[in-house]
């Protein structure tokens, strides 16, 4: 009986050892249309990788202005699961109805601080990756989370809505902020790639309430991005 035990396993090791992305099996207790198909292997590896990308930023959390933007991001992933990425959001603004609306109504001019521009280094974690089976194609993603710190250049109208008599005037500000991400990527094939991005970046100012105390300000952006690895 051990023999044969041993001459069972001897028969079924090269089936499962030599299965790769493409193989498919047959299981009897299903039902005859049945199939499924088995991912055994990492099609992407991004152990010692670079990449590439340029997104479109959608700001999501601004109250008086659409804000949107371009995404630059260059990284290097030094293991299977980590990445170091620099990233450089250039942003651009215009009032929307809601201040428009404000003002009207209020007859004075809404507080606003905008972003100009962010620049920031991430330590990248990817622990997730699988597979969507869309139409009878199979799509491999990645899924990463992220920490960073950098430099923010904005400007808010914050010393003329504290003087109602005063034009409506904007001021240059710079902070340190520290940014967390978390980020979807498809793979076109072993190359390109398309992703979708939350981005928080989190920042210490003042407000026209407390003009000299550092509260923690927020804004997020939803990012479309698409690039190349190498």
């Amino acid at each position: 009986m051990k023999r044969l035990s041993h001459l069972l396993i001897l028969l079924m090791t090269p089936l499962f050892g030599q299965a790769g992305e493409k193989d498919l099996y047959d299981f009897l207790w299903l039902d005859p249309d049945k199939k499924v198909y088995v991912l055994q292997n990492k099609i992407y590896p991004k152990d010692k990788s670079f990449y590439l990308d340029l997104g479109y930023i959608s700001n999501i959390s601004s109250n008086f202005e659409d804000v949107n933007g371009a995404s630059f991001r260059a990284g290097y992933y030094f293991h299977e699961e980590w990445a170091v990425e620099f990233q450089h959001n250039k942003y651009s603004s215009k009032t929307n109805s809601t201040y428009e609306s404000v003002k009207i109504v209020n007859d004075a001019e809404p507080f606003i601080r905008r972003p100009l521009d962010i620049t920031s280094l991430f330590i990248v974690w990817s622990p997730f990756y699988g597979k969507i089976n869309t139409f009878n194609k199979i799509y491999y993603f990645d899924w990463s989370f992220g920490l960073g710190y950098g430099q923010m250049n904005a400007e808010s109208n914050l010393d003329s809505v504290r003087n109602p008599g005063s034009p409506n005037t904007f001021d240059t500000e710079t902070y340190n902020p520290i940014q967390l991400k978390t980020n979807l990527k498809f793979h076109i094939n072993r190359n390109f790639h398309i992703g979708a991005e939350v981005l928080n970046t989190n920042f210490q100012a003042g407000s026209p309430k407390f003009p000299d105390r550092k509260e923690w300000k927020q804004h997020n952006d939803f990012v479309l991005t698409l690039g190349v690895s190498f």
